[in-house]
């Protein structure tokens, strides 16, 4: 499959964020190729958005306003966050990816995440970068090359009515407008 173009990422966070249900994270682990189907993600704003990184200033946020396609990974609760930074021309976003569908290297990602149940092997943002083995030292990696130990390719077609929306979890103030973007039946979301 092919890797999706930087410019795929040049549009609002909320944009992306819907269109990246279905794509296929890749993570190329000892040679051997670790994927899954995004199946949960949400949208992050600048500074007007009181759930968003930009808010706290310092790296995240600069990270956030700079290059799109690139990963922006935090730790929070002692886990690894993946997010890929997305924003129009001169703006600030980036894109949480909740869940993913394994697909590839399933037997490995069981070994890493030390768990046997598929169900509950990426069906969380912690859990994914645990899976995939995914920590800080992708921070600002690029995910469109296409020979990328950490990448974002093409995928499943996703159509509109295959996708839920709902507020961010685990937000304690949100905006107005539902940022959280899932498909719909789809086991592998978090919730």
């Amino acid at each position: 499959m092919s890797v999706l173009k930087q410019t795929f990422y040049l549009r609002r966070p909320d944009i992306v964020a819907r269109e990246l249900l279905g794509k296929l994270l890749v993570r190329i682990y000892k040679g051997i190729r670790l994927s899954g189907f995004i199946v949960e993600t949400e949208a992050y704003f600048g500074r007007e958005d009181p759930a968003s990184r930009a808010r706290r200033g310092g790296d995240l946020a600069k990270t956030m306003e700079g290059e799109v396609g690139v990963a922006l990974i935090y730790g929070i609760h002692r886990q690894w966050l993946l997010n890929v930074v997305a924003h129009e021309l001169n703006s600030i976003g980036a894109v949480l990816i909740r869940a993913i569908e394994p697909f590839e290297g399933i037997d490995i990602m069981k070994k890493l995440r030390e768990s046997h149940n598929i169900k509950n092997l990426t069906n969380g943002p912690g859990k994914l970068t645990k899976a995939l083995a995914i920590d800080k030292r992708f921070h600002k990696a690029p995910l469109f090359l296409k020979n990328g130990d950490l990448r974002i390719e093409e995928g499943r077609k996703v159509r509109a009515c295959e996708i839920g929306t709902s507020f961010r979890i685990n937000v304690s103030r949100d905006l107005s407008i539902p940022l959280r973007f899932y498909i719909k039946d789809n086991p592998f979301v978090s919730r």
